[in-house]
């Protein structure tokens, strides 16, 4: 696999996860079946997809390396900026812990009062692709996603969960064994003391657990997610590499495995996308999921450029400009997008419950 081929499976990934996880976003896993019996097709808009924050943090973070060229005061400055326009364009289903960082950053606090202290899994829906880049330059690779990461959270655990998925991507995009990335994951969270351990303990007990084949809906009870993954990193983080491990080579009975389990499905199914398609690239992601995928406008192309562009740039060719995207697109997009999910949102109040 190429680093472009990887980058782009990886952006592609990510947003076809967020969209397959999108519609079941906070449903229990046995309300969930109820709702939706068969999981072979998106489900928000009438059989398309459509992309939420996790693909959008994502491309952003691939922007800030187009911009930046991978220097670490560039890509944070890049990015926060980023951020604050982000939060402007008034996106739906944003976390609270984002949300405090962002009006932090257009309050333009000194950095050291920057971010929040929460363990969200928000980092970590935006690190693969930085996994993939930088695949060949893990000290480069490391201080991007602590960059990306203390922008909006700063609980060791957050940033130890990002480095998880960027690892979990470069493996999978190297066709490492598990027993590598757990070793690669020891080291670069070892100056996180407790959380890096803890944190390589569920990446053990994930890859012990999947190699004697029991089911991810097991596994994550024993996370104490009976009802469904939370947002919580070391929640969302080892019931992913579980999934992972279990179907490896299969993009649609990994997104279907994960996203039954219910809880915050959009991110875990992107976060499994992205290090899927690290690995598979865009021909391991289905054709007609893509098809169906009708985000506008960061299409299916535009994003497959960007993740091409991209790889380009942290390999040494020259950075620059960021791939243009229209802004009164994204204020139309937004505004129905918004739309769409309130109305999602109140038909949920009715059966099957």
């Amino acid at each position: 696999m190429t680093a472009g081929d990887a980058a782009v499976g990886c952006i592609l990934g990510t947003a076809v996860g967020d969209a397959f996880g999108l519609a079941c976003e906070g449903l229990s896993a046995r309300r969930q079946r109820r709702w939706f019996p068969s999981l072979d097709r998106y489900h928000l808009l009438f059989g398309k997809g459509l992309c939420s924050d996790d693909t959008e943090h994502a491309c952003m973070v691939a922007q800030a390396i187009l911009v930046s060229g991978g220097d670490e005061s560039a890509f944070r400055d890049d990015l926060a900026w980023r951020l604050r326009g982000w939060l402007a364009g008034l996106p739906a289903g944003i976390g609270f812990a984002t949300l405090r960082a962002i009006l932090k950053l257009w309050c333009f606090l000194p950095r050291h009062l920057q971010g929040v202290r929460s363990a969200g899994n928000g980092p970590a829906m935006r690190s693969a692709i930085l996994g993939v880049c930088f695949a060949d330059d893990e000290g480069r690779m490391a201080r991007l996603v602590r960059a990306s990461t203390r922008l909006t959270h700063t609980d060791p655990k957050a940033e130890c969960g990002a480095m998880a998925i960027a690892l979990a991507a470069r493996s999978a995009m190297r066709r490492q064994g598990f027993d590598a990335f757990v070793a690669d994951l020891g080291r670069l969270t070892s100056g996180s003391g407790p959380a890096g351990q803890e944190l390589v303990a569920l990446a053990v007990a994930a890859g012990s657990s999947a190699r004697r084949g029991e089911s991810t809906a097991s596994f994550v009870r024993t996370l104490g997610c009976a009802t469904g993954v939370s947002g919580y990193m070391y929640h969302s983080v080892p019931a992913v590499l579980h999934a992972w491990q279990s179907h490896p080579g299969d993009f649609p009975a990994a997104l279907r495995t994960i996203v039954r389990c219910g809880g915050d499905t959009d991110t875990t199914a992107a976060m499994l996308g992205a290090i899927l398609g690290a690995g598979l690239g865009r021909q391991g992601i289905p054709q007609a999921w893509l098809d169906d995928l009708v985000e506008w406008p960061r299409t299916v192309g535009w994003m497959e450029g960007l993740g091409r562009k991209a790889a380009e740039v942290a390999s040494g060719a020259r950075s620059g400009a960021a791939q243009p995207l229209s802004i009164g697109a994204l204020a139309v997009r937004n505004a129905g997008f918004l739309v769409l999910v309130l109305v999602h949102g109140f038909r949920r109040l009715l059966p099957p419950y």
